[in-house]
Parts: C-alpha cells; structure tokens; sequence
C-alpha cells in the first residue's frame, strides 16, 4: 500500500465526518440555550465524535481480526456504505429554519450524542473510513502519527463548526448549506467507489 498524506488523511475525514448535516438540529436544540450552555453541548457533541474516531482507529482492525472479516471485504462494504451516504447527502435538502423546543437540558446531552454526534456526524461511513485508514500504518509510527494529527484536525472542524452554526448559516444560507452538502456527498461518493476498486483488487487479483 503507498503511503499516504496527512492531506490524504484529512480529506477523507471532512468528506464523510463533516456535520453539515447536523448544524439545523444542533440550532434547534441550542435555541433558548445561554450561550455558556451551547458551548456546552458543541464540546459534548465534538468530545464523542473524537472519542468515535479513536475507537475506530485502535480498535477498528482488532474487531475485524475477532470477527474474521477480511479487509478487502471490508473494504468493498465500506465503499458500499460510502456511496450510499454519498448519494444521500447529494440528495438531501438542508432546512435552516429553526424551532424552540421544550427539552432539559440533561436530555439535550443525550441528543447532543444521539443522533447529532453520531451518526450525523461520525456514523459508519466514518467509521469505516478510520478503519480502512488504520489498516495502512500498523508498522508506521509516522502514519500513524498523520492519521491521528487528522483526526484531531477534524475534531478541532467539528467543534468550530458547531460552536459558529448560527454564523454559518447566516453566511450560507439555505442555498450555500444545499451546494456544500453536496460537495461533500460528491467527494464521499468518489471515495466509496475507490474503496470498492481497492477491494475487488485485493480479493480477486487475477480479475484486475
């Protein structure tokens, strides 16, 4: 396998675990809030979706390993997955409107969690993604030092991300959110089906 970039790295997490998805409902659940208390809940939200991707990257390969799953295998379901996710954040339309509601605020942590962390924002498509990343470094210290520079990277975008929503929107609007939405769905596309290429490569050699 080449190695590959920290950019390499980086681009690929803001592909599938960008929250795009996620700002109109983390507004609607931040709306009423003090704003100590929607700083709160963006380092809650950010906070699991960091602790998500770490799993993923230590964990990940080891759980296949148990499972018996190949890599290729995986690799191809992932690409599935991707291409999915892909398709329907290409498809989907952004609402910015947003509506008060009547929660506490213990249940708008657990929301903060579920769905708004994950999987809105670091569901399986991510997942996968730091789990097909991990398979490359587990004899490069310098790998996987990038691929945890990226994650980190990637946290620190969430967390901004969240922290400026209101701004974003602003900025966007329905039609920016809309475009960049499908931006993303357009790179995680093409990103599925180079996992989907790399996996039918590796399981049927004498095909390619």
């Amino acid at each position: 396998m080449n190695e590959l970039s920290f950019q390499h790295y980086l681009l690929g997490l803001i592909a599938v675990a960008n929250n795009i998805p996620a700002i109109p409902l983390f507004l609607q659940l931040c709306d009423g809030l003090s704003h100590k208390e929607q700083h709160k809940l963006s380092a809650i939200a950010t906070g699991t979706s960091f602790i998500t991707m770490i799993i993923a990257m230590i964990a990940g390969v080891s759980i296949l390993r148990f499972f018996d799953i190949s890599i290729d295998a995986f690799r191809i379901a992932g690409g599935l997955l991707l291409l999915n996710t892909g398709l329907s954040m290409m498809n989907s339309t952004q609402q910015v409107v947003v509506q008060g509601g009547e929660h506490t605020f213990s249940k708008m942590i657990s929301i903060a969690v579920i769905p708004i962390s994950i999987p809105l924002t670091t569901g399986a498509g991510t997942m996968s993604t730091v789990i097909l990343f991990t398979q490359g470094i587990h004899h490069s210290d310098t790998l996987a030092l990038k691929l945890f520079s990226a994650i980190v990277c990637m946290t620190l975008i969430i967390y901004f991300s969240f922290r400026f929503s209101t701004n974003i929107i602003k900025i966007l609007g329905h039609t920016g959110m809309d475009v960049l939405a499908k931006i993303f769905g357009l790179i995680t596309l093409a990103l599925g089906i180079q996992f989907i290429i790399t996996g039918i490569q590796g399981a049927f050699p004498k095909l390619m």
